[in-house]
């Protein structure tokens, strides 16, 4: 990866961008596509647009999520503790003896959500974990409610205070890989896409709240009623233990691109999106899906009349945790592979099944 690209990659995982709150990732895609277009925008609800050739009659709409998991503070107590709920798929068993750092509106502040010593649980307890958030406190050290409620306030968003760490190879450890990894490929591929010539217009959203409910992409596809549509985010990678390919399908970190089969893909598109892997010969993966996903494509695929939606994935490990994991040649392959299907699609192309 480039050192521009993978310095605009870590400055966007740095920021915290819970479904609701991506205003400072969106700020990065912002600056970052204002380099392949001046025809950038953001909508009402969040979503940021770059778009290039934008008089062509024929459209194709790029999405990647900014949005990220993460705590939302609900209530603080008596002696200053905080409570929080999820935002998003949080997985609760996680969370026990974490580093978090909430965002108000001066200042971040440090906090840790806290555990009660193993020697203390009993056997059920040790056994069980933890079942419900109402269970889980943040402690920012805060003498009581008075002095807490002065520096947080109810609505502020927390996240795991983790960040970029290198592994072997090009394999790379992050909080919100899912799916800032598909906003950032998104805003690379329209630079690329910027020095060609088109014959299509090109609307590359970073879509918001996709956690809770593919809500930007839905709003975002509503507006520009693409014709093509074209999700990406991250997959199921299988090669660790305690996978299950035969729930999520087959797919390994450092072997390429996935491409989905189901029915929330255009069986053309899916066709394009093979051939023009083998065009310019990148790996690639295929896994399935049988019904609509939870991806931005099912948001583009039903948008007005309907369009004819691609999804690409980048295989990941330890979905929906502080770690997970990617491989940054995949995230190259599907930046290729993505470049390559739009330039081969042509307006005059028939999409129905």
């Amino acid at each position: 990866m480039k050192q521009d690209s993978l310095l605009f990659l870590k400055n966007l995982l740095n920021q915290p961008t819970p479904s609701g709150y991506e205003q400072s990732g969106q700020e990065v895609i912002r600056k970052e596509m204002l380099k392949a277009t001046n025809h950038v925008t953001t909508d009402s609800h969040g979503n940021v647009h770059g778009v290039l050739n934008p008089d062509a009659n024929f459209r194709i709409m790029l999405a990647g999520h900014c949005d990220e998991i993460g705590l939302m503070i609900t209530f603080i107590d008596e002696k200053g503790m905080l409570w929080f709920q999820p935002i998003g798929g949080v997985n609760l068993q996680l969370l026990q003896g974490q580093r978090v750092i909430i965002y108000s509106k001066n200042k971040p502040i440090n906090g840790v959500i806290g555990v009660n010593a193993i020697h203390t649980m009993t056997q059920k307890e040790r056994e069980s974990g933890v079942t419900a958030a109402q269970d889980l406190w943040i402690d920012i050290g805060a003498k009581n409610k008075k002095e807490a409620a002065k520096l947080v306030e109810i609505g502020d968003i927390a996240v795991i205070d983790v960040g970029w760490f290198q592994l072997q190879n090009d394999y790379v450890a992050a909080r919100g890989f899912d799916d800032r990894i598909g906003a950032f490929i998104i805003t690379e591929v329209l630079k690329k896409l910027s020095t060609k010539k088109l014959n299509a217009a090109i609307h590359a959203v970073s879509t918001v709240q996709e956690e809770i409910g593919l809500r930007g992409a839905t709003t975002a596809a509503n507006a520009i009623m693409p014709h093509v549509g074209f999700a990406v985010d991250v997959g199921f990678a299988t090669d660790f233990p305690k996978a299950n390919p035969k729930i999520t399908g087959e797919a390994s970190i450092g072997q390429g691109a996935v491409i989905l089969r189901g029915p929330n893909v255009n069986p053309h598109i899916f066709k394009i999106e093979k051939d023009a892997a083998k065009k310019i010969k990148e790996k690639y993966q295929i896994t399935a899906f049988p019904r609509g996903t939870g991806t931005d494509g099912n948001a583009m695929q039903l948008a007005g009349k309907g369009c004819a939606v691609g999804i690409l994935k980048v295989p990941l490990r330890y979905m929906h945790s502080p770690v997970e994991v990617i491989s940054l040649a995949d995230v190259q392959s599907v930046c290729n592979i993505l470049t390559q299907t739009i330039l081969d699609i042509k307006p005059t192309m028939k999409f129905e099944p």
